[in-house]
């Protein structure tokens, strides 16, 4: 397990997570879907935030894998871009897809735990609304 001590709060510690988001309900899957989402790794903070500091301290290892219908579609990297109260995450594609980046709706406030509820907006450009499945040990 990798660790980073964020130095913008005094005692705090990051660690790297995976974590594992599926399709929520919508109208094209109504019981939401399993088979789509996102796997990636992103350093949590003890509240189970996304850590800037931990991020830039440790940005090539937070990947992301896009998947839709059981099959890894695009592969990337977790970003941070100015925007906003604390600015805007996003899965950055690279590649001969030439995939734009999903941006992630507020991840800055959000919590990463199991059971909670993000939005990303898609490669179509439409916001879809995720569940947490799972956050581990890298």
């Amino acid at each position: 397990m990798s660790t980073v001590h964020d130095q913008s709060q005094p005692n705090a510690s990051v660690h790297l997570r995976r974590i594992k988001v599926t399709l929520a309900s919508t109208k094209d899957h109504p019981e939401g879907s399993e088979r789509d989402g996102y796997d990636f790794v992103a350093p949590l903070d003890e509240h189970g935030r996304i850590s800037l500091e931990g991020w830039k301290r440790q940005r090539n290892l937070c990947f992301v894998h896009r998947i839709r219908d059981g099959i890894v579609e695009e592969r990337g990297l977790l970003v941070h871009r100015p925007g906003g109260k604390t600015g805007i995450w996003a899965f950055d594609y690279e590649g001969p897809s030439g995939a734009e980046d999903e941006p992630g709706y507020r991840f800055g406030d959000h919590v990463f735990q199991a059971g909670e509820y993000v939005s990303i907006r898609d490669e179509d450009g439409q916001l879809k609304t995720y569940r947490v499945h799972s956050v581990g040990p890298v």
